[in-house]
């Protein structure tokens, strides 16, 4: 292949990344496995499984939700503006999905943390139940602070909320101190 084709097959790729196609119920149905995984078929045309993922703002949770190819490259197929334009079906498949992706268990208590060897150990009580879990200590940014909200995000990735850090008492506010 010559350099200018291959120039311009690259220029057409990167276009089409740039475009955003944003999903109707008219284009797009959204569908689950048995597996409990969401299919998608756009235009008439399957597009085996998907990812829904959440575009920022986060506290814009029913908004902006990019439709990706459930593979390695992530390939962005479109993008649901506001999901309540969809049935009631659709509505609740995807929010089920979206409740899985960004499952984040609210501290309720923190029992103990302790840091040793690069690594925090957190024991709390979630609104879930009783949670140990290991954070990155230091730079590595693993607790975030926003107003009086806190996100823990641990060794895997999973985030566990303090939706207000003025309702830990004295004790477990001296605990978590030390990290923020």
């Amino acid at each position: 292949m010559k350099e200018k084709d291959i120039f311009l097959e690259e220029k057409q790729e990167v276009e089409e990344l740039l475009k955003t196609k944003l999903l109707s119920p008219d284009i797009a149905k959204f569908s689950a496995t048995p597996g409990g995984f969401i299919t998608l078929t756009l235009s008439g045309e399957e597009q085996g499984m998907v990812n829904i993922i959440r575009a920022f703002p986060f506290t814009a949770e029913n908004e902006f939700l990019s439709v990706r190819t459930a593979d390695d490259k992530q390939k962005e197929l479109g993008m649901i503006e506001v999901l309540s334009v969809f049935d009631e079906e659709t509505v609740r498949l995807i929010s089920d999905q979206l409740a899985i992706r960004y499952f984040m268990p609210k501290v309720e208590r923190i029992c103990s943390v302790k840091e040793e060897y690069g690594h925090t150990y957190w024991h709390v009580i979630t609104d879930k139940g009783e949670c140990k879990f290991t954070s990155p200590s230091g730079s590595a940014g693993a607790v975030v602070k926003k107003g009086d909200r806190v996100i823990i995000r641990d060794s895997d990735q999973n985030r566990y909320e303090i939706e207000d850090v003025k309702k830990l008492t004295v004790k477990e506010l001296k605990k978590l101190d030390l990290y923020l």
